[in-house]
This record gives C-alpha cells, sequence and structure tokens, in this order.
C-alpha cells in the first residue's frame, strides 16, 4: 500500500524538490488562514456595544434616557464616549499638527467622556479645566441595526471653550427623532489651538484646531461604518465658532469629500484672522506672560498649560481689542489648510459645492443694547467697531441702522457685523454653484421679550437638538407655552432631518437666490420672507470685512505688514 508522501518521493525514496513558487504558494496560504483565524477570533469580541476602530476595540454603553421630567425624552441609544482619534497634544506635540490616536491592547471601556481641551470657567476663580490629551470623540445611534447617515458636530464657544459633551449637545434626542448616527467632537480651543504662534520662530502648525477637526473626519471617514454609519453620507454642523469651522473647512483643500453636506448656524466667518493680527496677538500672548520679546514656540511648550491659557483670557479682556471687533482668537489665513478667506474663497468658487443650510438668530448680540449709556457714545463705538476693516464704507453701513444711536439699532448693527452680514454674503456667493438655503430664527419666550433680549445667540439650538429645557437659559425659556415651543422644534427638527437625509430641507423652504433671497423665518409660526432687510444686507455689500486692520495702518506696519490695498 502506497502511503500519501510516498508519491512526494522520488524512485530511490528521496523527496522530490520543491518549486521555490510552490513553496511560496504555500507559505501564502499558510499565512491567509493564519489571518483569517485571528480575525475570526478578533470578531467574536464584537457585539451592539463592542466595535473595532483602526486603533483597537471600544465598548460603549446602552443610554436608556427615560426621564420623565420634559416634554420630549429620547428611547434607548447606542453611546461610545471618549474615543481617541488623536495622540495627547502635550509636550513635543503642543503647537503641532495633530497625530492619530496610538493603538491600543484589549477593548477600551467608552463608558465615561473624555477630558475637554484646556479652557477657562468664567468663575470667580481662574481656574483652569481639561486636559492637552483631549482629542476625543463621543458617538450615539439609536438602538437599530439600519445603516444610517451622520452627523459630525463642531461646538461653539468663542474659539475659547466648549466641549463635545455639553448637556445640550450629547444628541440623544437628535440622533433619535433624526435617525442619524451622531458624532461630536473636543479639539483644542484658545491659545493652544487658535493662534498662529509663526511669527514667534519654531516648529509649530498655524493652525491647530482646524487641523484636529480634519483628522476627526479623517477618523469618521475609516470607523463610521462599524458603527453603523454611512461615510458617503456625512453631514457636518456646528453653531458659532462652531458654525465658523463648518464654513472654514468648506474652503481647507485638505477637507474635500470628508464630508458631503453643512450646516453653518450663527457663524461668525468674518472673524478669520490675517498674519498681522496673529502677529499681534502672539506678541501679546508672550507680553502677558511675562516672557521675554524674543520668546520663541518651543519655549511656550515648555510652559504649563493653564498659564498660557489664563493669559490668553487676560489679553482677550485688557488688550483693548473687542472694540475693534479685534478677537483674540479665530483660524489664521495660512495658505496651506485655510488658502485664502473663506468669505473670499466663497465668492471665488473655490469653496467645496456641496449642500449648505446656512442661518443667524434675529437678537444675536441683544447684549450689546446695555453697552452704552449715551446716543453719542453708541454712535461712536459703532463707527470704531467697523472703520477697523473698512474706515471708507463704515459711516454708509452705520447710516442704514439711523446712526446706531437707538440701543435697538446698536445691538442690531453689532449682531449683523459679527453674524448676518457675513452669512448673507456666503449664502449669496454659494447659491451660485449648489443648492443653498438660509433661514432666521426669531422665536423667543415672553420673559425674553419683556427683559428685551429677543431670540439670542444659541437660542436655536434647543430646539435643533429637540431638547430646549437642557440649555442653561432654560429658565428663561420655560416661562412659555410649551406646545409653540414642541411645534417649533418639530419643524425645525423636519427640515434639518431632510437635509441631513436628502441633502435639501422640506420642500416648503426655497432655495436661496441671488435675486429673492428666499430666508425661512422660524417663529412660533414659520413662515418665508424674501430679501429680509434688503437696503441693509446692500448696505453691507460694499463693506470689506476680509481684511482687520485697513483701518489702523500704523499699527499693521508696526508688526511688520502692509496695510490691505484694497483702497
Amino acid at each position: 500500500m502506497v502511503t500519501p508522501h510516498e508519491n512526494n518521493r522520488d524512485s530511490e525514496g528521496f523527496p522530490l524538490e520543491e518549486s521555490s513558487a510552490a513553496a511560496r504558494l504555500k507559505a501564502e496560504q499558510a499565512h491567509e488562514r493564519a489571518r483569517r483565524a485571528h480575525e475570526e477570533a478578533q470578531n467574536a469580541l464584537a457585539d451592539e456595544l463592542t466595535v473595532r476602530t483602526t486603533s483597537g476595540w471600544v465598548r460603549g454603553v446602552i443610554e436608556e434616557d427615560l426621564r420623565t421630567d420634559r416634554p420630549i425624552s429620547a428611547g434607548p441609544v447606542l453611546t461610545w464616549r471618549g474615543i481617541p482619534f488623536g495622540d495627547t497634544t502635550a509636550g513635543d506635540n503642543r503647537f503641532r499638527a495633530p497625530q492619530p490616536a496610538p493603538a491600543w491592547e484589549g477593548v477600551r471601556d467608552c463608558s465615561q467622556f473624555g477630558p475637554p481641551a484646556p479652557q477657562p470657567t468664567y468663575s470667580w476663580t481662574d481656574r483652569i479645566i481639561g486636559s492637552e490629551d483631549c482629542l476625543h470623540l463621543d458617538i450615539v445611534r439609536p438602538r437599530t441595526e439600519e445603516k444610517l447617515p451622520v452627523v459630525v458636530y463642531l461646538h461653539g464657544g468663542s474659539f475659547i471653550m466648549g466641549s463635545s459633551h455639553m448637556l445640550m449637545l450629547r444628541g440623544f434626542e437628535l440622533a433619535t427623532r433624526m435617525d442619524v448616527v451622531y458624532v461630536s467632537i473636543n479639539f483644542r480651543l484658545n491659545s493652544l489651538g487658535y493662534l498662529d504662534l509663526r511669527s514667534l520662530g519654531g516648529d509649530c502648525s498655524a493652525n491647530p484646531a482646524v487641523a484636529d477637526q480634519i483628522l476627526a473626519l479623517q477618523w469618521v471617514r475609516d470607523n463610521i461604518a462599524a458603527f453603523g454609519g454611512d461615510p458617503d453620507s456625512v453631514t457636518l454642523m456646528g453653531e458659532s465658532a462652531g458654525g465658523a469651522a463648518v464654513l472654514t473647512l468648506m474652503t481647507s483643500p485638505a477637507a474635500e469629500g470628508l464630508f458631503h453636506r453643512a450646516i453653518a448656524q450663527s457663524p461668525p466667518i468674518a472673524m478669520i484672522h490675517s498674519r498681522a493680527q496673529s502677529t499681534l496677538w502672539a506678541r501679546e500672548l508672550v507680553h502677558r506672560m511675562a516672557l521675554p520679546r524674543r520668546t520663541s514656540v518651543e519655549d511656550l511648550r515648555q510652559e504649563n498649560f493653564a498659564d498660557l491659557v489664563r493669559s490668553g483670557q487676560s489679553m482677550m479682556w485688557r488688550a483693548g481689542e473687542l472694540i475693534h471687533l479685534n478677537s483674540c482668537y479665530a483660524p489664521t489665513v495660512d495658505d496651506e489648510l485655510i488658502p485664502e478667506h473663506p468669505i473670499a474663497a466663497f465668492e471665488n468658487g473655490h469653496q467645496h459645492q456641496i449642500p449648505l443650510l446656512i442661518g443667524t438668530n434675529s437678537d444675536e448680540a441683544s447684549f450689546g443694547k446695555f453697552l452704552f449709556q449715551r446716543q453719542s457714545s453708541r454712535e461712536r463705538a459703532a463707527l470704531r467697531l467697523l472703520a477697523s476693516f473698512d474706515p471708507q464704507h463704515a459711516p454708509e453701513v452705520v447710516a442704514a441702522y439711523d446712526g446706531a444711536v437707538a440701543r435697538e439699532d446698536f445691538a442690531h448693527l453689532l449682531a449683523d457685523a459679527l453674524f448676518w452680514a457675513p452669512s448673507t454674503r456666503i449664502a449669496t456667493a454659494h447659491a451660485k454653484v449648489a443648492p443653498t438655503w438660509m433661514y432666521r430664527f426669531d422665536f423667543a419666550s415672553a420673559v425674553l421679550k419683556w427683559l428685551g433680549l429677543g431670540a439670542m445667540h444659541s437660542m436655536e439650538l434647543g430646539n435643533v437638538f429637540g431638547d430646549p429645557y437642557s440649555s442653561r437659559a432654560s429658565f428663561l425659556t420655560n416661562w412659555g407655552s410649551r406646545a409653540e415651543m414642541e411645534e417649533l422644534t418639530a419643524t425645525m427638527q423636519q427640515h434639518w432631518s431632510a437635509f441631513i437625509h436628502g441633502g435639501r430641507p422640506e420642500m416648503s423652504w426655497p432655495r436661496y437666490g441671488s435675486t429673492q433671497r428666499a430666508t425661512m423665518i422660524f417663529d412660533a409660526e414659520a413662515y418665508i420672507e424674501h430679501a429680509p432687510h434688503e437696503l441693509k444686507r446692500q448696505a453691507w455689500e460694499g463693506y470689506h470685512m476680509l481684511e482687520w486692520g485697513s483701518g489702523r495702518p500704523e499699527l499693521v506696519r508696526s508688526l511688520g505688514f502692509q496695510p490691505s490695498g484694497w483702497e
């Protein structure tokens, strides 16, 4: 009887030589069998809460959220909290572009939120909270097996503060009512994330926070399918500074293809820094840190992060630049991540040509009513605010607000300078190349109206997120008709959901155009208004809002730059 092995021997009983190709094939087959076995063993860990990412396994929790103290409550959701998408930004990584999260062994517990980025608390102390190991994101999805569109949310907070897991932004109601996978992310803030320090010398990124956001979007592209999200259906959404971040990313070549729709709520997009502006604030930071004039970026890496944040707060309030609409922190035009001012990019047709939903609130800066006691002071302040960007056209804009001498007119001028006028510029430009919808949020409770505050900045978040009673200002919004609030919430969520799922709001909301300028007004009842405040919009049309310092040429020259030559 001949055994199988004897077939591989010659006539004298010696083993036959095996060709190198055959040996290589056998080795490859053995390697593939081992790989499959390893993958099967790994996948045996998977269940609805245990998911494999590019860095390792994560395990989330089931959030019932069946609280009865609110009229709107989400059903059970699956949530993963504090998933790292980037490495720590401390030490040598401070001020540099972020690196992907290192791999880990075993299953990472993601039942707790990660630390926010270092930031002030605006309390009676100068306490700083957060950690430089802050590049984490949170995911929420309905407890289903459906493949769902994705919402990636960028929080607001004046580029200074905020986090992915603020109570309003946790997304339980949004995920369930809109039937989406909701991702909220942390990124660097204030002097650690939104200040271009290249003028100090040394290796650093001009836009650490923007680079963080792009890394998070890349993580979503590579991983979100494992959480039941569709990587080819991602809506990037943000409010206030987060809204400006959305528009900025729409003009960044590095972000192209990472999201497919955009929602920008109350974006202060005109506040993007010029190189001269960033140079001014980099010098001021060194001064507030009480460091030598020749301090470099490397020197700042040796300092305590809390001291950098505190010094940044000090310069914001004490440098006296807020009266010139010169904010400490914002993304900087750097010729790389941000090749040109985002408004210019939109007007030049260089933005990502995707559907955009954009809007503002009617009383964004109602606090401005209480800033000055005298009419003459308000008029001078209005001219000073606008003249830093465009001294030639500032009087024309102020005249459109009747000189901004009345408290309400001054507040509206301030709000429009920060939010509405730049947003209409963006909407007008984008409508020429891609579907665009614009809104204005007018709804205010009886108490807010009585106090003269109206539809303040961020008031729409409660309705969009489906939880108007989790806001810090809920004690003001609770005094009113709950039926009206719930109807408005349902209306806004229907529009937002339709946009996220299909690329356009409900049919009752027409596109924004260069002539009709159809704007959805969200009040106790929603309605369409064509070309709202058209005379004011026309006054802003000639105003140059892209180059801070044009009206302060001596200061710009002292920083080593030539003033803008548009005039």
